[in-house]
């Protein structure tokens, strides 16, 4: 019997290559017996009593941050030790690249499953077809993005362009989960109302994203796309 979880139960494994780590801290000194000698100072000071200070509390600064400076400090940037951001115009051109591959599986299998008819008449679109054709898309594109994605972070049109998807927090391959999540934010507006529309506005939010280059998609997973080359 194994006692690995099932694919899709969990988070990216430990082992991944990309992913960070957190710095190692020195090793803890020993305590030393405080000094009982007492302060050389002005001879207004306090008298010392032979006890040492109460240790800092870690409140922060004067306007009320955590640790950090006297002013109390900023959060950690998130990209930290990892590759820079991939270039928006690469992204879209990676893109169009994965969309093209899927298409050409999506029209076989309509054309297999006889959903395959187009027509500009109202009178005689037939729902069932294009439900039918609607759903092989969707499935198609979603299953797509997310099996490549959690297996490297990379899809095809990616892996050509030297480029990775990565969870912005610690900058590993995104899970099963997390994969899925950017996967139907992305492809199924795009199959069943929006088509194109929804794909260059989702995809093109990253050109005007402040700091991380995000699109919505990406918003949505808590993921950025780096650069590998």
């Amino acid at each position: 019997m194994t006692t690995e979880p099932p694919p899709g139960s969990g988070g990216p494994p430990e082992d991944d290559p990309l992913r960070k780590h957190p710095p190692r801290e020195p090793p803890e000194e020993p305590p030393q017996e405080p000094s009982r000698e007492p302060p050389r100072g002005s001879p207004y000071d306090t008298p010392y009593d032979g006890e040492p200070p109460p240790p800092y509390s870690g409140g922060g600064g004067p306007y009320g941050g955590q640790g950090g400076d006297a002013y109390g400090g900023y959060p950690a940037d998130p990209l930290a030790g990892m590759p820079p951001l991939a270039d928006s115009g690469k992204r879209t051109l990676a893109r169009i690249i994965d969309m093209v591959l899927v298409y050409i599986v999506v029209a076989l299998l309509v054309w297999v499953f006889r959903v395959d008819q187009y027509t500009v008449d109202a009178d005689k679109i037939e729902f069932g077809k294009t439900l039918g054709r609607e759903i092989i898309t969707a499935v198609c594109y979603v299953a797509y993005d997310t099996i490549l994605i959690a297996r490297n972070g990379q899809t095809l049109g990616k892996k050509w362009f030297g480029m990775r998807v990565a969870v912005l927090d610690d900058g590993s391959t995104p899970s099963w989960q997390t994969s899925l999540v950017r996967a139907l934010v992305l492809w199924i507006p795009f199959a069943f109302c929006c088509a194109c529309v929804w794909t260059a506005i989702a995809g093109g939010w990253s050109y005007f994203d402040k700091p991380y280059k995000q699109g919505l998609h990406d918003k949505a997973a808590k993921t950025v796309v780096v650069s590998l080359s």
